[in-house]
């Protein structure tokens, strides 16, 4: 149970390192450009959750070909195990986003 805790806290921080730290370069980014780092960071925040979710639980295929694979063969437990992993890498995901729009003044 510990290994599947800490894999868990791992994506969650994870997808929100990628959200922030993703929307505070391109804020850095924005402001070299000269254009509003405040709407490139909104904007960077939403368009790249997804991304940050895949890079968290470490790509887009094998997980789903574990909940594939198990469900169909009636082995429930490692399915569950890999909804979790991806819920819990969205709620970092989501959480980022949420503090970027905070930080940034936008509706959150």
């Amino acid at each position: 149970m510990t290994a599947f805790i800490s894999k868990a806290l791992m994506d969650f921080f994870v997808a929100l390192g990628i959200v922030i730290g993703g929307s505070m370069l391109g804020g850095i980014g924005a402001v070299i450009s000269l254009q509003p780092p405040t709407q490139t960071m909104l904007d960077i925040s939403d368009r790249i959750k997804i991304w940050a979710l895949a890079a968290a639980i470490g790509g887009t295929i094998d997980p789903m070909r574990v909940i594939e694979s198990n469900f169909f063969d009636g082995n429930l437990s490692p399915v569950i195990k890999q909804v979790l992993f991806l819920l819990s890498a969205f709620m970092g995901a989501h959480m980022g986003s949420e503090l970027v729009k905070w930080v940034c003044g936008g509706k959150g």
